[in-house]
This record gives C-alpha cells, sequence and structure tokens, in this order.
C-alpha cells in the first residue's frame, strides 16, 4: 500500500514496510540520515552548475530532495534514472506531487550501468545500491567527471566485516577478519577496492567523508585526474596488523608477521578531509562526532580493554578525556589515539 511520506523538505508516496527486493518501489526511513548528510556535503562543497546522476533512484526522494534543499547555483542537471518502469512512474508522479517543473530534470528508464555508458558524464553520481555496489562501480566511474564526487552506498556488510571471509577475498580481494574494528577496516577495505578501479582509469579517488553508519557504509570521493596522485593513492594500501591476545595493532607493507592477524590490504589514509568536516553546519549528533574524530587508523575499544586485560573501567567519556583521545563514530565505546596499548593500560 502507498503512503505519504515527508522527509525534509519533499513529500513522496512510496510503499513502506520490511525492506526487501520483492518490495515494489519502497521508502527506506533508515535511509534518510543518508540523504541529509548528502545535501550538507554538496552545500558545503558549493561547486557550481553539477551534472548530477541518479542511476538508481527508485522513489526519486534524493533527487527531490536535491531540487528542493540545495541552492539553485548548484545543479545544472538532474537525471533520474531506474530499470523498473514502477519507479519511474513513481518518480513522475513525487514530481508532480512536489510540484516540481524543470529544464534541468531528466528522467530515463534504463538499466543502470547502460545508463551510464549512454551518458556523456556527471559531476556528482550517486551509487545507492540494494547490497554491493560492485556492479556499478566501473562504469560510474569512467563516466566521472574530472574534480567530480562519487558517493558510494554499501550495505553489503557482512562480506566486509569478517563474517564471511571468502566472499571478501572474491569481491574485495582483501582479508577480512570478524573483531572490535571490523566496521572501520572493512569500510577500509571497500574504500582500496573502488579506489583500484579508479587507478585503471588514471583517476585518483580520494575520501571527504567516509563512514559506517545504521547497518551500512557510505563513502564520498574527490575525483582527480592524474597518474601522479593514482601512485600516491596506492602507497596508502597497506596491511592493518593485529595481535587479538594483547590487542597490539600496527601498518605494515607485509602480509606477514608472527603473533599477529593479518587483515588487508585496505585503504590507511584519511576517512575524512578535516576542511570539510568543519564547514559543515549540522546539530547532528552523529556528524558532530566525526568532526571531532581523529584520521589515525583503528581504534581501541573499552570494553575490548577491560575484558582482555581483567580490569573495570568506570567512566568512558572521562577516560577518553584522560587519555587526550577522541572518541570514534564506530563505537560508543571506542576512541582512537596513537598511544601503545601498554602506555593506554599504564593511563588507564
Amino acid at each position: 500500500m502507498l503512503k505519504t511520506i515527508t522527509e525534509g523538505q519533499a513529500v513522496i508516496k512510496a510503499h513502506t514496510g520490511k525492506i526487501s527486493r520483492e518490495l515494489p518501489v519502497f521508502y527506506n526511513p533508515v535511509m534518510k540520515s543518508n540523504r541529509d548528510i548528502s545535501i550538507e556535503v554538496l552545500k558545503t562543497l558549493n561547486k557550481k552548475n553539477r551534472q548530477i546522476a541518479l542511476p538508481l533512484a527508485a522513489s526519486g526522494i534524493r533527487g527531490i530532495r536535491f531540487i528542493k534543499e540545495l541552492p539553485k547555483s548548484i545543479i545544472k542537471n538532474i537525471t533520474f534514472n531506474d530499470f523498473d518502469k514502477k519507479a519511474v512512474n513513481s518518480i513522475k508522479n513525487n514530481l508532480k506531487l512536489n510540484k516540481i517543473k524543470s529544464k534541468k530534470i531528466q528522467i530515463k528508464n534504463q538499466e543502470a550501468n547502460l545508463f551510464l555508458l549512454q551518458s556523456t558524464g556527471f559531476d556528482y553520481i550517486d551509487i545507492d545500491p540494494f547490497g554491493s555496489p560492485n556492479p556499478f562501480l566501473n562504469n560510474a566511474i569512467q563516466r566521472l567527471a574530472r574534480d567530480g564526487i562519487l558517493a558510494v552506498t554499501s550495505t553489503d556488510t557482512s562480506a566486509l566485516t569478517g563474517t564471511f571471509p571468502k566472499v571478501t577475498r572474491r569481491k574485495y580481494w582483501a582479508t577480512s577478519f570478524k573483531n572490535e574494528m571490523m566496521h572501520e577496516l572493512g569500510l577500509r577495505i571497500l574504500i582500496r577496492k573502488i579506489q583500484l578501479i579508479g587507478t585503471q582509469f588514471e583517476k585518483a579517488l580520494t575520501p571527504i567523508l567516509a563512514y559506517y553508519k545504521d547497518h551500512y557504509f557510505r563513502i564520498y570521493f574527490q575525483n582527480k585526474k592524474s597518474k601522479e596522485a593514482c601512485d600516491q593513492i596506492i602507497k596508502q594500501h597497506q596491511f592493518f596488523l593485529y595481535n587479538p591476545k594483547t590487542l597490539e595493532r600496527k601498518i605494515s607493507k607485509y602480509n606477514q608477521e608472527n603473533n599477529f592477524i593479518v587483515i588487508g590490504p585496505l585503504w590507511t589514509g584519511d576517512l575524512f578531509n578535516k576542511n570539510l568536516t568543519k564547514k559543515i553546519r549540522t546539530k547532528d549528533k552523529f556528524l558532530n562526532i566525526i568532526k571531532k574524530e581523529s584520521n589515525i587508523v583503528g581504534f581501541y575499544d573499552l570494553h575490548k580493554i577491560a575484558k582482555t586485560y581483567k580490569i573495570n573501567i568506570k567512566s568512558t567519556q572521562k577516560t577518553i578525556q584522560n587519555l587526550k583521545a577522541t572518541p570514534t563514530h564506530f563505537s560508543t565505546t571506542g576512541f582512537k589515539t596513537n598511544l601503545k596499548i601498554k602506555e593506554i593500560l599504564k593511563k588507564i
């Protein structure tokens, strides 16, 4: 049954209920934050005359919110595409519902890869699939403009966080491991995979904002067309070594060391462009954690430390402050610091 839904400044009609592939043109309330942040990123970057593509547009809610909530100067044109004819009808009806008529808008009914291949290119491409983004990455990156933004969502979390290690190797060309840091390490494995596809086309894809939330990964990449920049990206693909008995960890070029589990290769560069996150104006608690969060690779978890070393830690907030560490959005009891585990234990 169709329901009328208000999100941001948009009003749409879509199906609601348990999310599945069988549910026709559905609205997913969990992804509201995803769409909120995409608007904040584009507002903050404030680049004029972007050509925007939504290859998997579904109900069209993201694009409708872009039209209604972004400054008009940002959008040169916006193309909604979906392979499902019901989705295309839904987009048309929802545009009418919002009284939107514009020459800037195009609506297409093509398979996403065909849509991308037959286009001339875009300044912003948003890949927001049900599951893995893998099938769409090659063509999205090919059609990304020189200084364009590629936004990627992945709900393929079990394949990236160590639940199915064979799937990680097959789909993401890396080794995963299920531990307290699995969501950050999974995110970094995904980033590397996407960057490697970019380097094939001499496109250096640098994350300007990457995070995990509500069982999905989300990454915004800034593109730079440069062989040298691609070489610098590849230098930051290394291994994360982890000792589960002591909680020691290190970054290494090598995939073997006694007493350490090897995770990766993965992206060891920054997850956030601090100049961008500082400029984002928001009351959102989640984004405010990211604003404070360090770009250090990996984090410690106080519950894990307490359990491993059989110690009692009374206050998470005070302990993090005493360690002069930063909180992390990956865990409510996690923190980022350059201190070694022995130094942390002394201070605790």
